[in-house]
């Protein structure tokens, strides 16, 4: 996903794999039958869109890096048993920054909700 996200344009498997390669450097190379298997499994999974391009797809993240993040901790979040001692254990283990962006996030959506600050 994170050449995906980083590709200005939707790629085929041919090109993710040139990436993932320049990437790894020297490590063992990837086949390319691996690379268009995680990327179909991304496709049914919903993370990826694709486009039939001749006989090749071309495919495209489904939506940003921060939307995946979002769902992510959505999803985490869904299946903890104590939701608010999950979210403190969250904010505890915040830098100042993440603590300020966070404050700043729930202070937009308190005044976007109509509540009062």
């Amino acid at each position: 996903m994170d050449v995906m996200w980083a590709a200005a344009r939707p790629m085929t498997v041919r090109n993710v794999l040139d990436n993932v390669l320049d990437a790894r450097g020297g490590a063992r190379p990837l086949a390319y039958t691996t690379v268009m298997t995680v990327m179909d499994r991304l496709f049914h999974k919903g993370w990826l869109t694709r486009a039939r391009e001749g006989r090749a797809y071309r495919y495209a993240p489904a939506f940003s890096r921060s939307v995946f993040a979002a769902r992510l901790m959505g999803d985490i979040l869904a299946g903890a048993e104590d939701k608010g001692l999950t979210l403190l254990r969250f904010i505890e283990a915040m830098g100042p920054g993440e603590f300020e962006a966070l404050r700043e996030a729930v202070d937009w959506r308190s005044g976007r909700t109509g509540a009062t600050s």
